[in-house]
């Protein structure tokens, strides 16, 4: 079969390099005499799986999710958990030899105080040695919120004793299991706020394309009113006018709202430029002529034309809906007590005489870190992988 006009002029132009040509050649490589015929999604997974960036930041986001999903079990302790004998304890090292053989272990912890400032300070204690053991029952809890039980990953023997990975807060609460639990939240909200998003922004957006005339006028006058505010003075009214005796559970959906009601906009912008040019192409005059009816011609030709797009936007959307919580939370906007989350977590860190005093308190950061370098490198693998045919 031989080449489309178009693409042989691409691999014959002059202007192309000869590692471009190459490139541009393996993109379809390995297919044989049917190379040409191949689906663009079998194309755009080709080019994905070349994205080496990509592959690690979905790599990694499978791991937070499948870390969060099971975050109960991988904690030693719940969120109910103190430790008032550790208040403030910085964090503690694994050692993983005792006495010849692989056994994990950490020491005790010896509390002295300075006399300077009457501030406590823990140092280990070599001559306690405090084994860690597997499949350890502690605090119960239910796994999948279905499943009651109180086996969790690793422990300790001795409840005067812990296991501190990243230390304690104020009130001696691990941090670590805090941490794990509060991703729970943190990575789901962005799920939900980017799926709501996605819903109305891909409805709105290609129905003002289409349609345009007034309801395309309307629509944009609406988007743009909206992106004119400030995000943050946005976010803190939408946020007071939640009723103050929600529970938290209520206040957790009505801030998923909050946040998909905001940025559902910049999708719709999108998609409505790229719908406008594609209402243009024959496949969509065809349906329209044989009497397809609106609701068919968006939902069967418009939206699956866009889906590469969409799919790009929402993995881009989910580190921004990541970090909107988090922002939200850490003002004391967001998500309340008991429930935690990354941002309130670093609610914990407001102050300088804290940070110096107890750095590990800012752990959480870490893991936003991670996350949202993860979402923006996939983002950008399937960004350029969604486009198979161009040379980069």
């Amino acid at each position: 079969m031989s080449l489309p006009e178009s693409r042989r002029l691409v691999l014959q132009s002059p202007a192309l390099t000869e590692p471009a040509e190459v490139e541009l050649a393996d993109e379809v490589a390995g297919i044989g005499d049917n190379r040409f015929m191949v689906s663009q999604w079998r194309l755009i997974g080709r080019r994905f799986v070349r994205n080496r960036a990509a592959l690690v930041g979905g790599a990694v986001i499978v791991i937070l999710y499948l870390t969060a999903l099971f975050a109960n079990f991988l904690a030693p302790y719940s969120l109910e958990d103190r430790f008032f004998q550790f208040l403030y304890a910085p964090p503690q090292g694994i050692h993983l030899i005792h006495d010849g053989k692989i056994q994990p272990y950490v020491y005790g912890i010896k509390e002295t105080i300075n006399p300077k400032d009457l501030r406590k300070i823990y140092t280990a204690d070599q001559s306690k040695v405090i084994p860690i053991h597997f499949f350890v029952r502690g605090s119960s809890y239910r796994l999948f919120a279905l499943i009651p039980t109180d086996i969790h990953l690793f422990g300790v023997d001795d409840p005067s004793q812990a296991v501190l990975l990243l230390g304690t807060d104020r009130q001696g609460r691990d941090m670590f299991s805090r941490i794990l639990i509060g991703s729970q939240i943190s990575l789901t909200i962005g799920l939900v706020g980017v799926a709501l998003s996605l819903i109305i922004g891909t409805i709105v957006g290609v129905a003002s394309g289409y349609y345009g005339g007034i309801f395309d006028e309307i629509t944009q006058r609406v988007i743009e009113l909206i992106r004119s505010f400030p995000t943050i003075p946005l976010w803190m009214g939408l946020s007071a006018a939640l009723p103050p005796h929600w529970s938290p559970l209520l206040t957790y959906f009505g801030i998923t709202v909050i946040l998909s009601f905001i940025g559902w906009t910049w999708l719709a912008r999108q998609l409505r430029g790229k719908v406008l040019a594609l209402r243009e192409e024959g496949y969509v005059v065809a349906a329209e002529l044989a009497g397809a009816s609106d609701a068919w011609v968006i939902f069967r030709h418009l939206i699956p034309a866009t889906l590469s797009h969409i799919i790009v936007i929402a993995t881009l959307a989910l580190p921004n809906m990541i970090l909107a919580e988090t922002a939200l939370s850490f003002l004391g906007l967001g998500i309340r007590p008991p429930l935690t989350s990354w941002g309130v977590l670093l609610q914990e860190a407001q102050n300088i005489e804290t940070l110096a005093n107890y750095p590990w308190l800012l752990a959480p950061l870490a893991f936003i870190a991670v996350a949202v370098l993860a979402f923006n490198f996939l983002g950008d693998g399937l960004r350029d992988a969604s486009d198979p045919y161009s040379v980069s």
